[in-house]
């Protein structure tokens, strides 16, 4: 294993936990030393739940080695069905206990519980978090999924919303936003699991007529099997993005025969006018660099490229199950994709990429700030700050919304930046004024004195300015509210310098100037 400051994702058994802490009725047992229940602190601190995951560790600890831990074991699951009384459990070990090889799904199996107990077989120093959430939901799935459709005649379709975990980036706000639109389609949600789901609901998943699967890395595998069990169809086009969610509705209303015109009439997402109407001279062919899980990564790069007119010059995931579907999207961009899951290859990415805008992890976000970039998070591993109190989804039609605001507010904040560098010494920008929004106070400050022409040019023998077309070019990325302020202190600075044709060069020097 490689030392480490940041980490992508936790082991596997991190992910069986979202699992267990999202679904209700289900207790998770890890056969674990002391030091690894920090765990919790995931849930209560990140996500800011008010109680506990529902999960009982053996803590083991050193003394313990010589003795008997398969005892401990034992004893820690017959004490926590006394205590909780679960609907079922799951039984597993940490990354550390997995070199004892005590065999906990055994060792659970001769207690002869009367609630089912689901053995998780973890491979810790070869998996991730993502697949350890993946591989639970199937396993729980596979062992008490039931039910069967009844006849359509007389009753709404019914589907299965599949992936949303507790700990995930966004997916309260996106189950409200998808739950909406089903809604709107007529078909009812027979479950969503496994957020909220308890074992006894999973009965009910053959009872759909199709499956929703929101994020692959976690539900895919779910999906399949009831695919193949049920004879379920499994819609995996990720709603994120105004293209990607009409496809969305599109493939859901064709799986329930319905009408999607009564999501799709109108106006439902107003990124597409924003994206044509705010500056687009300014946003167009932005340089952006894009690293996170699969699916938000894959979405991003298809958000920026077809909806925002941005250039992807990078695209990366930590995600090595789904390096095919990133490395061919990254074709399309004609780059070649960073899969990896150490920070440092990602920052070196970065660096060479150049890019003007960071979407990706809380990892990139301090990369990023290192580097003097704007950055967007858009995936996991995410901070308590990308937990808002408000309704902040990335799914669908408002999901486009949030995502616009997002990623372009970062570009917008470093334009006035520019701007106010460009304009210091007008009166109304220059260091000594009052802030433009606040009323007038005190005594009023002078602007700065213009600059004395330079001695290479008499004031009353003007200089015939000439724009270069390249310059002109670079002019017209400047806001049209500013553009003529910019033109004319270029010009100002061109005649101080006797210098009759203007370039990109003169331009960015004119900045620098006012800039000082």
């Amino acid at each position: 294993m490689q030392l480490t400051l940041w980490t992508y994702e936790g082991p596997p058994h991190i992910g069986a936990m979202r699992v267990a802490t999202a679904m209700r009725g289900l207790h998770y047992v890890l056969h674990a030393p002391q030091g690894d229940t920090y765990a919790d602190l995931l849930f209560t601190m990140i996500e800011r739940r008010d109680a506990r995951p529902p999960v009982t560790y053996t803590t083991f600890q050193a003394r313990d080695l010589g003795a008997d831990t398969a005892a401990i074991f034992q004893d820690a699951v017959a004490e926590a069905y006394a205590r909780f009384q679960p609907e079922a459990m799951i039984v597993g070990a940490s990354c550390t206990a997995e070199l004892i090889q005590d065999d906990p799904g055994g060792l659970a199996r001769a207690l002869d519980l009367p609630i089912p107990v689901i053995p998780l077989e973890l491979p810790a120093y070869q998996k991730k978090e993502n697949w350890g959430a993946s591989e639970t939901l199937y396993r729980l799935v596979r062992a008490l999924a039931g039910g069967t459709p009844s006849p359509r005649d007389g009753r709404r379709p019914l589907c299965n919303i599949l992936g949303p975990t507790a700990l995930g980036f966004r997916h309260r706000d996106d189950l409200v936003e998808i739950t909406k639109i089903v809604a709107a389609l007529g078909i009812d949600v027979n479950l969503v699991a496994p957020l909220g789901a308890t074992p006894a609901d999973l009965g009910r998943l053959g009872a759909a007529d199709f499956n929703i699967v929101l994020y692959p890395e976690i539900a895919r595998a779910a999906g399949a099997h009831l695919q193949k069990i049920f004879g379920q169809p499994m819609i995996e086009t990720v709603p994120i993005g105004v293209q990607a969610t009409i496809r969305f509705v599109e493939e859901v209303a064709a799986a329930a025969h319905v009408d999607p015109a009564p999501v799709l009439g109108g106006a439902p997402s107003r990124l597409p006018w924003y994206s044509r109407s705010v500056d687009s001279t300014y946003l167009t062919d932005k340089r952006v660099f894009i690293f996170g899980d699969a699916t938000h990564a894959l979405a991003a790069a298809r958000i920026a490229a077809t909806e925002l007119g941005f250039k992807v010059v990078g695209l990366g995931t930590y995600t090595r199950e789904f390096a095919r579907e990133v490395r061919a999207e990254a074709a399309l961009h004609g780059i070649e994709a960073t899969i990896t899951d150490d920070y440092l290859d990602v920052e070196a990415a970065i660096q060479a990429a150049g890019p003007e805008l960071v979407l990706g992890t809380q990892m990139e976000r301090h990369i990023a700030k290192r580097l003097g970039l704007p950055c967007a998070v858009i995936s996991a591993p995410i901070h308590v700050q990308d937990f808002p109190a408000r309704h902040s989804p990335q799914m669908g039609f408002e999901g486009a919304n949030v995502l616009f605001d997002t990623w372009v507010h970062p570009l917008m904040m470093g334009l006035e930046e520019h701007l106010l560098g460009m304009f210091r010494e007008d009166s109304e920008f220059h260091g000594a004024a009052a802030p433009s929004h606040l009323p007038r106070h005190g005594v009023d400050v002078a602007p700065p004195e213009a600059e004395a022409p330079s001695a290479t040019m008499a004031p009353t023998d003007p200089i015939l300015l000439t724009w270069a077309s390249d310059a002109e070019k670079e002019l017209k990325k400047i806001p049209f509210f500013v553009r003529g302020k910019a033109r004319a202190n270029t010009e100002r600075f061109a005649r101080d310098r006797a210098l009759p044709l203007i370039t990109v060069e003169t331009l960015y020097d004119a900045k620098a100037h006012f800039g000082r």
